[in-house]
């Protein structure tokens, strides 16, 4: 499971590079914000995957193998 929060990160972080990208040569702005809006989609849910609730553990460890 940490191999798929590690990618998920890997592909917030290309995203926003991608945004930042397009932003720089001009592109439709809805464009690079759709695009940033993915990567908080994306970085929203590795946080709530792996913040822990309560006196439990992370739902990351709760979840089934």
């Amino acid at each position: 499971m940490a191999i798929i929060i590690s990618i998920m990160m890997l592909a917030a972080f290309a995203l926003v590079a991608g945004a930042i990208n397009l932003w720089r040569r001009g592109a439709p702005k809805k464009q690079v914000a759709l695009m940033l809006a993915a990567a908080l989609v994306i970085v929203g849910n590795v946080v709530l995957w792996t913040m822990p609730m309560g006196d439990n553990a992370p739902p990351i460890q709760q979840a089934p193998r």
